[in-house]
Order: C-alpha cells, then sequence, then structure tokens
C-alpha cells in the first residue's frame, strides 16, 4: 500500500469516526458502535504507524515499500 492509499484509507476512517460521534451528541453510543469506534481508533493507529515506518524507511535511504503493518497488539503497545 502506498502513501496515497494510506491517506485515502485514514481519511475514510477518520470520516466514519466522525459520522458516528456526531450521530450521538448527547446521547450514549450502543455498545457495537462502541466497539466500532474502537476498532476504527486501532486501524487508525496501525495506518499512521504504517506511514511513519514508510517515510522513516524513505529518510534512511530504504524502500518504503519494505515496511509492513504491524499487529494492533504491537501499536496499542506504544507510548505517547
Amino acid at each position: 500500500m502506498d502513501d496515497q492509499e494510506l491517506h485515502r484509507r485514514i481519511d475514510e476512517l477518520v470520516a466514519e469516526e466522525h459520522r458516528l460521534e456526531r450521530a450521538h451528541i448527547g446521547q450514549a453510543l450502543s455498545e457495537e458502535e462502541q466497539r466500532r469506534l474502537r476498532d476504527l481508533g486501532v486501524q487508525l493507529d496501525r495506518y499512521w504507524d504504517l506511514l511513519r515506518q514508510r517515510d522513516a524507511r524513505r529518510r534512511a535511504g530504504q524502500d518504503p515499500d519494505a515496511a509492513q503493518e504491524r499487529p494492533a497488539s504491537v501499536v496499542e503497545g506504544y507510548r505517547q
């Protein structure tokens, strides 16, 4: 997946996340919606991580296409 595709997918996920949140302003989300919101956050974290890996590889003179999407268990364990 190239940078353009990653940005497109990130934009789609962010749009869905915002739709979900706006649809429930002042109202609680259902369990399914809460689960979807968490899943969106995890997938966004994974795509942002992949984008950062690609950028780091490019800056180091390496092939950005060799970057690989890391599992959620790894990405979600990062310190902010």
